[in-house]
Formats: structure tokens, C-alpha cells, sequence
């Protein structure tokens, strides 16, 4: 029987994900005018790749554009009242300083006259802020027609063609994405690594993994994110490598292989594997005392060349 620290190595089955992926769905609904983009395409971050058209969109930017261009006008009609009428009190002001020549209540309607100018003139403006508000709306949803690719990436799958009808998440159409992107050189490893051999592995951890598509050839990538909870259906912790992938040779959805590192934060107990035996209901190693053989039940670990953990 030997006590000491396991270092070592278990094979462990992972597969690959895209680091980023996503459904592109509109903002808002309207019907696929042009598709610019196909399963394969690859994509940069911004670029135009599908059109939509919305009648409706069209009238109302017609029905805002004519409800600022009416405020803009009754505002241009207001401020030239007001300036005509507020000269007009300033003469009439200028000419009571001479006593007899301006009745005082003409004065004064002229007065009024002006101060209830300015308050329509602000009414108007608040008016014309308004239209130029819808306005600038509908202008920003029909901006929203035009659709652009998330990030840099690959078209993956295509789901409609030109005359569908789509829509945001939520609304009509909310079933059927126009395309679906997936990062390209940069991949998500998920390990399922089980819960015993888990601990003592730290984020940055750099670990090698093979690939079926590629035979003899080692990978590497460094342990990224460890969720520090245990599945209770597989009793295994998701752990994420990141892999960078500059010439995108490897596909995500690809099953991988790793040589997951396991470190015992203690030293356990090995024994020669051919002391162990087993029947159907446990697991036991023949010790040997007073020259007299016992069955000591154990609980089996790792291997370590002709030992294995106890």
C-alpha cells in the first residue's frame, strides 16, 4: 500500500460550441424583400445582410412628415403674427409717451395681443418638437428594415426566403429567424468533468484534447470558466475551455477527446490493482494480518500505471 498525491491524466469525452451564437430576428415585422447571405456565407459585424419592406411604415412616415411640414408651417405663421404685432405695440408704446395721441386701451389690446402671440408661438413649437419626435421615429423603424449581422461570424442556417413574413421575438413571425451566425475562430470546449476528479484544476489551466477529423493531432487550450456546480442527473461539473481556432479548421459540434489533468489537494491511498477484487454487490482488497487474509471494502479512484486509487 502506498500514500501519496495523484497526478495524472483521464480521458474525457467534450464537445465543441460556438463561442457566440445567435437567431437574427428583426426588430420589427415586415416581409423579406432581399436575402443577401446563405448557409456557409461568412459574415463581418455590420454588414447588410437582409432587407424587409412594411407598407405600413411607408404611410405612417408619409402621415408624420405631413403633420411636421403642417406644425412647421402654423409655427413660421405664428412667429411672423408675433412680430408683426409686438411692433406694432412698441410703435403704439413709443407714441403714448406723448399724452393724447394713443388711447390707453388701444395700448393695452395691443399688449395683449403680443403676449398672447408668444404663448401660441410656444404652443406651435412644442407642436412642431412633436411632429419632428414621430417623425424621427418612424424613421428609426425603418431603419430597423434594414437587417446587419451581429458580429463577425458564419451564416450557419437560412430559414426563410424572400416574401416571408417575419417579426421581433414576441410578435407575428417571432417563429422563424431569418438566419442563424456562429463565431468562426473561436470555439466553447465543454468538458462534463465528474465531480470527484473536479477539484484542484484552477481556471487557466492549459489542457491538450484530440479531434476524430484530425488523427495524431494534439490540441491545447486553457481551462476558461468552472461552474463550480455539480449536475445532479450526471454528477459531472461543466467546465469551459477556450479555443481560439485563427484558420477555422475545427467545426463546432465536433465530439473531442481531452486529457483532463487530476490532482489530489491530499495524498490517498494506492494499492497493486491485482490486490483488488470485486462481486456483485462491492468492492473489497485482501489484506493480509496475523498471516490471516481480511476483505477491507473500498471505494476504487484513478489509476496510476499498476496502482489504482483506493
Amino acid at each position: 500500500m502506498l500514500s501519496r498525491k495523484l497526478d495524472t491524466t483521464v480521458r474525457l469525452p467534450a464537445q465543441l460550441t460556438p463561442y457566440e451564437v445567435v437567431d437574427v430576428y428583426p426588430k420589427v415585422t415586415g416581409f423579406v424583400q432581399l436575402i443577401k447571405v446563405d448557409r456557409g456565407s461568412k459574415v463581418k459585424g455590420g454588414e447588410h445582410i437582409a432587407q424587409l419592406q412594411a407598407p405600413e411604415l411607408l404611410a405612417q412616415r408619409a402621415e408624420a412628415e405631413s403633420k411636421y411640414q403642417s406644425a412647421e408651417s402654423q409655427l413660421a405663421a405664428g412667429q411672423a403674427k408675433l412680430v408683426a404685432d409686438r411692433a406694432t405695440y412698441q410703435r403704439m408704446s413709443a407714441a403714448a409717451k406723448t399724452p393724447g395721441v394713443v388711447a390707453m386701451n388701444d395700448l393695452e389690446v395691443a399688449e395683449k395681443a403680443a403676449q398672447a402671440d408668444e404663448a401660441n408661438v410656444s404652443s406651435l413649437q412644442k407642436s412642431a418638437q412633436a411632429g419632428q419626435a414621430a417623425l424621427r421615429a418612424v424613421t428609426q423603424l425603418e431603419a430597423y428594415l434594414r437587417i446587419t449581422a451581429p458580429f463577425e461570424g458564419q451564416v450557419t442556417t437560412r430559414y426563410v426566403h424572400p416574401g416571408a413574413l417575419v417579426g421581433p421575438a414576441g410578435g407575428p413571425g417571432a417563429m422563424t429567424p431569418i438566419v442563424q451566425i456562429q463565431t468562426l475562430t473561436r470555439h466553447r470546449l465543454v468538458v462534463p468533468v465528474p465531480e470527484y476528479d473536479a477539484a484542484g484544476i484552477p481556471a487557466g489551466t492549459e489542457v491538450s484534447f484530440t479531434v476524430p477529423s484530425f488523427p495524431g493531432r494534439i490540441f491545447k487550450a486553457p481551462i476558461a470558466r468552472i461552474s463550480h456546480a455539480v449536475d445532479i442527473k450526471t454528477r459531472t461539473m461543466p467546465v469551459e475551455l477556450d479555443v481560439r481556432d485563427p484558420r477555422a479548421e475545427l467545426a463546432p459540434g465536433t465530439f473531442c477527446e481531452v486529457s483532463w489533468p487530476v490532482r489530489r489537494a491530499y495524498p490517498t491511498l494506492f494499492v497493486p490493482s491485482t490486490a483488488v477484487a470485486s462481486d456483485l454487490e462491492r468492492t473489497f482488497v485482501i489484506r493480509v494480518r496475523d498471516s490471516r487474509a481480511e476483505w477491507v471494502v473500498v471505494k476504487t479512484g484513478e489509476t496510476s500505471g499498476n496502482l489504482i486509487e483506493v
